[in-house]
């Protein structure tokens, strides 16, 4: 059984593109949809018998009308074809208020047949065209659900993830239980496991809290059969059980990786690059083959590999100019060359860290010929360096911490000593928050 995972598409980002006036959608929403068709192009053409989608369709609970269109002529390619479609529901997709739809709901409210929508944990049992596979969901657990309960209330953030994490624990335990052993599993999770490496645009789209599910959770092992314990060898070593899971497709983090390889636990990745948090991560899709690893042996045996798609690129060039540069226009369009090969196509953004007195002195017109050929210009920003200004008593505000350069202001205003301490212990607690 040959099995295709793929994750956060998060169709509806739109930043760094413009309107395409020929057909009227942002060309970022075309990159999004260029990416999708390459790796359906390849589910048809290379014998996938399943696909499952690891949740975050799209940018907003609330997707646009068009963007749900063109999510559903893609699944409608590969459901035509014969190919089953497993949709997880992510963080992305779940509903701002209780009794509201989901934002892939349509597919089980149609019955469209060959869709499988998983928006609450369960086991599914999915017929393809290779034979039975049952997949384990465990979609995006709400944080906002959990917080509304009185158990909840002013418990610290911590203890709020921690007991998250239990909760995500026991209904996989609780699942794992009503597996079939003689029939391929596999996990489809929509969450952060504590081991992940992010790609840091997770932060700045996640919708609610962060808990994290142990790694160990997902690689456990089936207790070994009494009669296979015959099997062991004259030396007493014996054969390791086979894991729960054959594979465990996972979605929420941006960046590709392989957390264990027995079982192959994996985060596929987004297929496109949404920032330029992602400008070095490779994009794509896992192709999983799953087989039988003898008659008799009831294990499984599978490989699997990352097909990267042409995303769109993203490229940073860093310029650090020196009062010693007579032209530093030159040397910011010597950067650019250095990289030319780069930015044909390329979501461009140029960084130039300069000294105070040679502001103003870039001729940004002529940067931005430079760059003819980019897809877009993101930014041509420059970070002067000015010298430390005293004030405050004297002491160089730019090298106190928040908490001190408030103390200074407070004193300067001649507010009350006790009360100076008042409004620090505030502070100290928003900025934690904020952390």
């Amino acid at each position: 059984m040959r099995l295709l995972h793929f994750a956060d598409l998060h169709l509806g980002v739109e930043s760094y593109g413009h309107i395409d006036p020929e057909t009227g959608l942002s060309s970022r929403l075309q990159d999004f949809l260029a990416v999708f068709d390459q790796m359906v192009d390849y589910a048809l053409s290379n014998q996938v018998h399943l696909v499952v989608f690891a949740g975050d369709a799209y940018k907003s609970r609330e997707p646009s009308p068009t963007q749900q269109r063109e999510f559903a002529k893609r699944i409608a390619r590969l459901t035509s074809a014969g190919i089953p479609v497993f949709l997880l529901v992510g963080n992305h997709d779940q509903p701002q208020a209780l009794g509201k739809a989901n934002a892939v709901d349509i597919f089980n409210t149609l019955a469209i047949p060959n869709t499988t929508v998983a928006d609450k944990p369960g086991v599914y049992r999915v017929e393809t065209v290779a034979g039975s596979v049952q997949v384990l969901a465990l979609p995006w657990l709400k944080r906002s659900a959990f917080l509304a309960r009185e158990e909840a209330k002013d418990l610290p953030f911590d203890e709020i993830d921690r007991q998250l994490r239990d909760r995500m624990t026991a209904i996989l335990q609780a699942k794992i239980a009503e597996l079939d052993p003689n029939v391929p599993a596999v996990l489809a999770a929509h969450v952060w496991v504590d081991v992940a490496k992010p790609s840091g645009t997770e932060r700045m789209l996640s919708l609610g809290g962060e808990p994290q599910l142990l790694l160990s959770t997902l690689t456990q092992r089936r207790p070994i059969a009494s009669d296979a314990i015959l099997s062991l060898s004259k030396d007493g070593a014996g054969r390791d059980s086979d894991p729960v899971f054959s594979y465990a497709a996972l979605g929420h983090i941006h960046r590709h990786q392989v957390l264990s390889q027995r079982p192959v636990v994996a985060y596929s990745g987004s297929l496109e690059r949404l920032d330029f948090r992602e400008e070095a991560d490779d994009k794509g899709f896992m192709v999983v083959d799953i087989e039988r690893r003898g008659m008799g042996s009831g294990g499984w045996e599978v490989r699997h590999e990352f097909h990267p798609v042409d995303a769109r690129r993203f490229l940073t060039v860093e310029v650090k100019l020196s009062a010693q540069d007579l032209d530093p226009t030159a040397s910011v369009l010597q950067a650019i060359e250095r990289r030319r090969d780069k930015v044909p196509g390329a979501i461009v953004r140029v960084n130039i860290e300069m000294p105070q007195e040679l502001e103003g002195q870039i001729r940004e017109n002529d940067v931005r010929r430079a760059l003819e050929g980019a897809s877009y210009v993101a930014a041509i920003s420059r970070d002067v360096k000015r010298e430390a200004r005293l004030r405050l008593g004297g002491a160089a505000v730019e090298k106190m911490s928040p908490l001190r350069a408030l103390e200074e202001y407070l004193k300067q205003k001649k507010v009350e000593a006790q009360r100076i301490e008042l409004l620090k212990e505030y502070a100290q607690k928003l900025m934690q928050e904020e952390e």
